[in-house]
């Protein structure tokens, strides 16, 4: 036990220390995009003098260093700053802002469920349809069906995700109207409605996932079909798919489940071309948004979020993997 608390300690430290580096890639990455806030918000026609003052009001006139220290500073005590462009819209509509209304957080919040619950519904649907197919690709390895799932999985994961989207709406929201093709999700919506608008997104990441869980699968268990203990279970007269499913997956989650892993961290982490096809008001959707006005501070507050769910996730993973191998356990 006290071997596995210190391996796990180990990888925390790790990941702190990994986040710590890239919230500087991201803030130097950020503060390099061309563009200007104050220039784009006044126009080709503003003046020296009121760009000078928007950049005194927002900050921008500080050194990096001293922006950098102060962002990470908030960020450590979950003050991820204000939105420049709801401050600056505000004001020019005459109107104080109010904090909670030019929070990061406030914006992020609603945002980062709406992706949450896009990533789960995409969870829920691949993982067990995708170990189903590794099971049965592995069972009937080199067969017919075994070739098509391949082919179409290949297929699928390497089609960009726009264009698997497109096709999508095409068949199952144009030619055959059976879903919307916009997730227009909103507030104290209704969860059958919600689960309805996000089904379409939800089968793209889908398709765009599958491939690698489904062939680890087929991989860890063709792999373990030629061990002693899986030739004794034959032996004994068990079924094919009853040694797959009993003995075979059990001793190859330690693979499966890093996989899986990565793969929720891509859900969360990928989902930016998915969102803005389907305008779906996630992380994603308000990235490229805030981009666009080059609104820093919730620019910073995305990556930065995408950042600690991939590397949560990888941590998850490896952890989980060391408590499922025993031989990972005990390093000689």
């Amino acid at each position: 036990m006290a071997s596995i608390l210190r391996i796990i300690a180990q990888r925390l430290a790790l990941g702190i220390l990994t986040l710590f580096v890239v919230s500087i890639v991201i803030f130097a990455a950020v503060n390099m995009l061309p563009g200007d806030f104050a220039q784009a918000i006044l126009g080709q026609g503003a003046t020296p003098e009121a760009i000078k003052a928007i950049r005194e009001d927002l900050g921008l006139d500080q050194p990096p260093v001293t922006r950098y220290l102060q962002w990470l500073a908030g960020a450590l005590q979950g003050d991820l700053g204000n939105s420049f462009a709801q401050a600056n819209f505000a004001s020019f509509a005459g109107t104080t802002a109010t904090a909670n209304s030019a929070s990061v957080a406030a914006q992020l919040g609603p945002r980062f469920e709406n992706t949450m619950f896009l990533a789960g519904v995409t969870a829920v649907i691949a993982v067990p349809f995708s170990i189903f197919l590794g099971i049965l690709a592995a069972l009937y390895r080199n067969s017919v069906f075994d070739r098509f799932t391949n082919i179409f999985t290949l297929s699928s994961i390497s089609s960009p995700e726009f264009f698997l989207a497109y096709i999508l709406i095409l068949f199952l929201a144009v030619l055959n109207p059976l879903l919307p093709s916009l997730s227009n999700i909103y507030e104290g919506m209704d969860f059958g409605d919600r689960l309805t608008k996000t089904l379409l997104p939800a089968l793209t990441l889908t398709l765009a996932v599958t491939a690698q869980l489904m062939r680890m699968t087929r991989a860890a268990i063709i792999n373990l079909l030629a061990s002693p203990y899986i030739e004794m279970a034959r032996l004994k007269g068990m079924s094919p798919m009853r040694v797959i499913v009993k003995h075979a997956l059990p001793n190859a989650l330690a693979p499966i489940i890093n996989v899986i892993a990565l793969n929720l961290a891509y859900l969360i982490t990928g989902v930016v071309v998915v969102e803005v096809v389907f305008v779906y008001p996630g992380i994603g959707q308000l990235f490229v948004d805030s981009v666009k006005i080059r609104d820093i501070p919730v620019v910073q507050a995305c990556c930065l979020l995408f950042a600690t769910a991939y590397i949560l996730l990888n941590l998850t993973a490896d952890i989980m993997s060391i408590i499922s191998n025993p031989r990972l356990r005990h390093p000689k």
